[in-house]
């Protein structure tokens, strides 16, 4: 059997920065109470620790665990960063038996977090594009009902959105050690944009000015990217948060709903476009004898 030992580490502020982790004595751990029971490669640590109350509020002491897998020249290496390593934390009153786990606590956060921009990024705001692409002029023609229902859907889905964002802001900076980057930044783009495109219920041009045609293509070219940058984020969210494929899935679902909608009215698009132009072509060659007798 391989040798069991227990060792006491100091961890600062260094350590988390990337110091090197090395046994040091931290005082607390009474001589000779540690003992170690077990077998089959289970095994359980007892300690014995002195925790002077004008030093240690035991009330509320915060209590971290972690899981590693390497271990070098008798030195633990970093743990890995997932979610559930950041979440190992809880707040123990040590004079009772109750223990208020602030690791779950952020797990419904991020819970709130994905839900609210599923929501509001992720549904509400393709539906909006929809109902402008599809209800403004043409195929179907719904004035003002297209504007009214457009910017309810993207003013709601912007403030949901924004909550949600919010709320990840918040997550990441109660764990700044472990920064998802990709995710963080591409969030504040999709914050920054939408902010950007919420700005045309009170710039946009009028339809007589010059400028116009080029503010539609800006609006719309920034939507349909906008779009992209989102569908990606919340899937790069969905990955980070392990929530399996109950979330993964369920958003696929989604999409795949709005999308066959979408695909749905844009044949239909299509076909109604043809249908106009084989229409206008053959009242244009009827009229042309017409023309030439009158002419």
């Amino acid at each position: 059997m391989d040798l069991l030992r227990v060792d006491t580490y100091n961890v600062t502020k260094e350590i988390r920065n990337g110091c090197s982790l090395l046994p040091s004595d931290i005082g607390l751990v009474y001589n000779n109470s540690t003992k170690i029971e077990g077998s089959n490669n289970v095994y359980t640590i007892y300690a014995r620790l002195n925790l002077p109350s004008e030093v240690y509020n035991v009330t509320r002491l915060n209590h971290v665990w972690q899981v590693g897998y390497h271990i070098e020249d008798g030195r633990p290496q970093r743990h890995p960063t997932t979610l559930r390593n950041v979440d190992s934390t809880e707040v123990i009153d040590l004079t009772s038996t109750i223990g208020q786990s602030t690791g779950q606590y952020r797990s419904y956060l991020r819970s709130v977090h994905g839900v609210l921009n599923i929501i509001g990024w992720g549904t509400l705001l393709p539906i909006g594009i929809i109902i402008a692409r599809y209800f403004r002029v043409f195929p179907f023609k719904c004035e003002p009902m297209w504007f009214n229902l457009h910017i309810g859907c993207q003013l709601t889905g912007f403030l949901v959105g924004t909550a949600g964002w919010a709320i990840g802001l918040s997550l990441g900076h109660s764990s700044r050690y472990y920064t998802f980057h990709a995710h963080r930044t591409f969030g504040i783009l999709i914050f920054t944009f939408s902010t950007v495109q919420m700005l045309a219920f009170r710039l946009k041009p009028k339809v007589t000015d010059d400028y116009r045609k080029y503010w539609n293509m800006y609006h719309h070219f920034l939507g349909y990217g906008l779009l992209a940058i989102i569908f990606i984020n919340i899937f790069k969210g969905i990955r980070i948060l392990e929530g399996g494929d109950a979330w993964k899935w369920g958003y696929i679902g989604n999409l795949a709903f709005l999308g066959a909608i979408a695909f749905v009215l844009e044949v239909f698009t299509w076909i109604r476009f043809f249908m106009w132009k084989h229409k206008t072509n053959e009242a244009s060659k009827h009229n042309k004898p017409a023309s030439s007798r009158h002419s």
